[in-house]
């Protein structure tokens, strides 16, 4: 954790934090370096120079106990509880537990165990190297908070100031997405990523089963492909398959289910909503900019994957669909893509000129 990129970044991350802290807030700090300690006790927001003087005196140990810390943390929370407030452990690490509870089953079942006090679990991880990106994904899904990757101060901002609501204000648990395509319209689909996150069929009406929390102002992308009846798909049609009325709901193309559930509830509420054929678009240049860019971020990592399914969708596809969508740049993230892309695309020529 002693480097630029992992405890000096940690300390710059969580200083932004501080200054924007109120009276009413309360922030701890415990260590896991080897062994738990706590290096600030439950204090309010308005007290910034404790805070930021206790940030000052964290360092980096040789090895990591992080069960240790994370059952320490969950108890100053459960001590210090707020009634009717936001109550969540910040989890800030490299992801390397090596000391203690390091089985990932028995950290996913701490988790899911201290959830039910009320106390929700975040995860922020920090540096390269031995990072395990995965288990702080379902390590905060099973604690139902969520995760972010910070790299830069930049990406610090953007998770815990401009978007700290939705970073720890959960408007709803447990939330499942389901939906059927209508087999007279759509002969071919799949569902691009979430490979970490797919649920049984069965799972969707089973409200013991967790998933995955949205935040407020939070929203959640999806992007299925799909053929449509008689254009030529990936797979060669079945020979015996069931022969489809194609006079029965020709216009809906799909029915869309969402399940959630109150932050306090058990019981979960169900939406479900249409999805017509005359709601598609014939060009994504008639589509939203954040639809572009979701778009050109899961080719994106398609081609990093291989590329077995974008044909010729190439750098330069990708590319051209940021530069449109970055009417709505801000905060300068699509120009930043762009120069990940620029650079993706670099690498690749190289170890083809290499082999070649």
């Amino acid at each position: 954790m002693n480097s630029a990129d992992k405890l000096g970044l940690l300390k710059s991350s969580f200083k932004l934090l501080t200054k924007n802290l109120r009276v009413q807030d309360r922030v701890a700090i415990v260590v896991y370096a080897g062994a738990a300690g706590t290096v600030l006790d439950s204090t309010p927001g308005n007290q910034k120079s404790k805070i930021l003087q206790a940030l000052d005196r964290l360092s980096a140990g040789g090895s990591t106990n992080g069960a240790a810390g994370i059952k320490l943390a969950y108890q100053i929370a459960e001590d210090n509880f707020i009634k009717g407030g936001i109550n969540r452990v910040i989890i800030a690490t490299d992801g390397d537990f090596n000391v203690g509870t390091t089985n990932f089953e028995q950290l996913k079942e701490l988790a899911e165990r201290k959830r039910q006090s009320g106390v929700a679990l975040t995860t922020l991880g920090f540096g390269t190297g031995n990072y395990n990106d995965a288990l702080m994904e379902q390590l905060a899904d099973a604690g139902n908070g969520n995760y972010a990757y910070i790299d830069t101060l930049k990406e610090a901002n953007k998770v815990l100031i401009l978007e700290m609501s939705s970073t720890l204000m959960t408007i709803a648990k447990d939330v499942k997405i389901q939906i059927e395509f209508n087999p007279a319209l759509v002969s071919q689909y799949r569902l691009i990523g979430y490979e970490n996150r797919l649920l049984n069929k069965e799972d969707f009406n089973n409200d013991k089963i967790d998933a995955g929390e949205i935040g407020a102002g939070h929203s959640v992308t999806a992007l299925y492909e799909i053929i449509l009846t008689g254009d030529q798909g990936w797979l060669e049609p079945l020979k015996y398959q069931s022969n489809v009325d194609n006079n029965s709901a020709t216009n809906e193309l799909a029915t869309l289910k969402i399940r959630y559930k109150q932050p306090d509830a058990d019981k979960s509420q169900l939406i479900v909503s249409t999805i017509y054929k005359t709601q598609l678009l014939d060009n994504i240049n008639q589509t939203s900019n954040n639809f572009k860019l979701a778009a050109a971020v899961a080719a994106f990592g398609q081609l990093l994957r291989g590329a077995k399914m974008t044909n010729d969708f190439s750098y330069a596809d990708i590319q051209q669909l940021v530069k449109a969508s970055s009417a709505d740049d801000r905060y300068g993230y699509r120009g930043e893509f762009l120069q990940l892309l620029t650079l993706a695309e670099s690498l690749t020529k190289t170890v083809v000129n290499h082999v070649e």
